[in-house]
């Protein structure tokens, strides 16, 4: 391994009377963290270990030094509201973390506001310049979006920032990426088999969705979860320990996607059916364009394969 970066805290300039962003290496008590962050973004022994599992699976690499994943995340960036991501640093590359239940194409354009604190912060920690004559190096950034929500994805998809352009540019000059991850039960298996963290925590979420089918509440469901997790063991006795937190924890994520369903069926918002059709045909020749099948992208934005069709029709695959 070359190149890592470490730091400690004496390394972390004093900024606590400038308005840029802090990155904290620890658990940050303000706010109550989300169940993926809690098990791969805390600085802990076990969520370190757990991190370095899952980056060992996506990378198919084999680090052995837990501590060689430091973590930066950003606590405090309130305005670009991502959801207690994890972010860390090692051997030269700048990895982001995120975890959605619900679709989001805007995830490129948010990892890339991110992405621009998180090197903020890297370029005041080293005391490079960049009005320098000589080119500042940084680390190579990659975003990760693990998606377990209800839709229908392929087992991966890119996004990216340039089909939010408002006109069509494929010249890949201004480009930024997030590579869109399904962790559903059936999908990605050999990741899953190969990533016990990642299996037990999608083997929660998936216990916890087929107890609301089954009719119980949210309470029920999530109780009846966690102590099917605590008797198989998961995460080494993680659940027993931190029971009610993790109760509070996913009762909270529920609530939460609970108010986004309803928005999405009630229409709620002003102009969200609207709003509605025109990202499902904006994504239907996203999808397209990025290889996803007539039938998936049917089934996946809940349209006839005719009408997907109508709509790709002018659609150039590159």
């Amino acid at each position: 391994m070359n190149d890592i970066i470490n730091s400690t805290d004496s390394q972390i300039p004093d900024i606590a009377n400038q308005t840029q962003p802090v990155l904290q290496p620890a658990h940050h008590p303000q706010y109550r963290d989300r169940l993926f962050k809690a098990i791969f973004g805390r600085d802990t022994e076990q969520s370190k270990k757990w991190r370095l599992e899952l980056y060992n699976a996506l990378n198919g690499s084999h680090y052995t030094d837990p501590d060689a994943l430091r973590l930066n995340t950003i606590e405090n960036v309130i305005y670009i509201t991502m959801k207690n991501d994890v972010s860390f640093l090692i051997d030269s590359q700048m990895n982001l973390y995120e975890q959605q239940s619900t679709y989001n194409p805007n995830m490129p354009l948010r990892g890339l506001m991110y992405f621009s604190q998180l090197y903020q912060m890297f370029i005041s920690q080293k005391e490079k310049d960049v009005h320098s004559s000589k080119i500042v190096k940084i680390p190579n950034p990659k975003f990760i979006v693990f998606y377990n929500g209800t839709q229908n994805f392929p087992d991966r998809l890119k996004l990216r920032l340039s089909d939010a352009f408002e006109k069509s540019d494929k010249s890949g000059d201004f480009e930024w990426t997030a590579e869109m991850i399904n962790i559903n039960p059936g999908h990605n298996e050999t990741l899953q088999k190969i990533c016990e963290p990642l299996y037990n925590y999608t083997s929660y979420v998936s216990r916890i969705s087929d107890n609301k089918k089954k009719g119980l509440t949210a309470k029920e469901a999530v109780d009846e979860a966690v102590d099917w997790a605590i008797k198989e063991n998961l995460f080494d006795g993680f659940f027993k320990l931190q029971k009610e937190e993790i109760l509070a924890m996913s009762l909270t994520e529920y609530d939460e996607e609970s108010i986004h369903r309803a928005w999405y069926n009630d229409g709620l918002e002003d102009g969200i059916e609207q709003g509605i059709e025109k990202n499902k045909i904006e994504n239907a020749r996203k999808f397209f364009e990025n290889g996803v099948s007539i039938g998936l992208i049917a089934k996946s934005l809940d349209m006839s394969e005719q009408k997907v069709k109508e709509i790709v029709k002018d659609v150039i695959v590159v």
